[in-house]
């Protein structure tokens, strides 16, 4: 399997585990197995394909942090919320230093219809657009971003495994690690561009992920609104 595809799997899967962990509250205590819970009055979610390679620790308030080595193989990890907003403004500040293959996204779910989204303000040495169609643009936050889709076909999500569902993306051409991301511009764009979203229930949360295949790295983020 190619990277990108095993990448895009993982944040499938981050959501599929998701559904499966009882949320609880975990304030600075490092994980290395795959948890969803809530900290510092944020929700967070980390994912990982194999329990080894990569630590995740939240912060207070909405800080989180995560290292990560190639053993790792696949993870997602991040803080916001447990319920999705098409108005938010997130603001985010990271130290964002990946070796490899790694996103630092707005990253969420719809469901009715079911949809998987990312709003990637910076990426590693893999542009994650190689194998998406695109579709468009948008300007927002003081910089173009790049309209993609593509479709995943029995794939793990918020809904189970074995789903169809599209994937949208919005690329940032003036790539960053901290500002803010005014989340209603890019749902606009993607609704006028007929990429059609649902809505924001049953587990359909939005965070700010650090997500890595097969590369090695560190990111510390804070997160707001």
């Amino acid at each position: 399997m190619v990277a990108f595809s095993s990448i895009v799997l993982a944040g499938s899967a981050i959501a599929g585990a998701s559904a499966n962990f009882g949320h609880r509250e975990s304030l600075h205590k490092r994980l290395t197995s795959s948890s969803t819970g809530t900290s510092g009055g944020y929700y967070y979610s980390f994912w990982t394909e194999e329990a080894t390679g990569v630590d995740y620790e939240n912060g207070d308030d909405g800080e989180y942090s995560v290292t990560w080595e190639s053993s790792s193989i696949d993870f997602v990890a991040g803080k916001g919320w447990e319920e999705g907003s098409s108005d938010r403004s997130i603001t985010f500040d990271a130290d964002f230093s990946p070796d490899g293959n790694a996103y630092l996204s707005v990253y969420g779910w719809t469901t009715n219809p079911l949809v998987e989204y990312y709003i990637t303000e910076n990426y590693g040495d893999y542009d994650p657009a190689e194998q998406l169609t695109y579709v468009g643009t948008v300007t927002s936050d003081d910089s173009t971003y790049d309209i993609y889709k593509t479709t995943r076909t029995d794939a793990a999500s918020i809904e189970g495994d074995s789903e169809t569902f599209n994937q949208y993306w919005s690329i940032r051409q003036d790539l960053r690690s901290s500002g803010t991301v005014t989340v209603a511009n890019h749902f606009a764009a993607w609704e006028s561009l007929g990429l059609t979203l649902g809505s924001f229930s049953d587990g359909a949360y939005q965070i700010v992920a650090t997500e890595g295949y097969e590369s090695s790295g560190s990111s510390t983020v804070t997160v707001s609104s």
